[in-house]
């Protein structure tokens, strides 16, 4: 196998945008058979962003955009009645995992994201996040599970806030791969007349693909 690949994003795992983004992705490594080429999530966390926690009703809006025009195979298991008021927790458990390995952390970070979108699974529950460290091969009594909520794991997701505003991220998802730096480069979105419509930026895809896998 050839070098690791490291594609990093700065997201929010309440991001839709960013889950379908991702799915694409993952979908595309298989499909290539390009194992080398892998995930560094890292906190871009919209409640800080933006000051206030996420309406999940807006969310419910996006995911039907997305849904209804490129997306259409994703969100089967989303509850806007489980939508967490507060994805710290989940963000703080995805970069704790990454401290045991670069494999570990993506099947975190794509894991908490299928538990929400997929599962309808309410990421504040202590359980269910210890449930995703377990799934990736982590204990969550050694690896923090649940316990990354705490003021460690806040300051954690802060860090990765201030060095993403650093590097000069404007919105989940912001990808970095090699000299390529794009802020949601599969997707284009317009929010007219109180509906949002999404379709795949085709020429942002297929540079975005070739930065990643070429």
């Amino acid at each position: 196998m050839s070098a690791v690949r490291v594609v990093e994003v700065f997201a929010d795992v309440v991001c839709p945008f960013t889950h379908a983004g991702l799915s694409r992705l993952v979908d595309e490594r298989r499909r290539r058979d390009r194992p080398d080429v892998v995930l560094r999530c890292r906190s871009w966390p919209l409640e800080l962003v933006n000051g206030a926690p996420l309406d999940p009703a807006v969310v419910a809006e996006e995911i039907e955009a997305l849904r209804r025009s490129v997306a259409p195979g994703l969100f089967a298991g989303f509850d806007p009645a489980r939508f967490p008021r507060s994805s710290v927790p989940a963000l703080a458990l995805a970069a704790a995992a990454y401290d045991t390995s670069l494999a570990a952390g993506e099947a975190v970070s794509l894991g908490v994201r299928r538990a929400l979108f997929e599962e309808g699974l309410d990421l504040q529950d202590p359980a269910v996040l210890d449930a995703v460290a377990a799934a990736a091969g982590l204990d969550p009594a050694t690896s923090g599970g649940a316990a990354t909520a705490g003021a460690g794991g806040r300051a954690r997701v802060e860090a990765d806030w201030a060095e993403g505003r650093a590097r000069g991220v404007v919105g989940s998802p912001h990808f970095f791969v090699g000299d390529t730096d794009v802020f949601c480069p599969t997707l284009t979105i317009a929010h007219e007349g109180g509906r949002f419509d999404v379709e795949v930026d085709w020429q942002g895809l297929e540079a975005f693909l070739a930065a990643c896998f070429g």
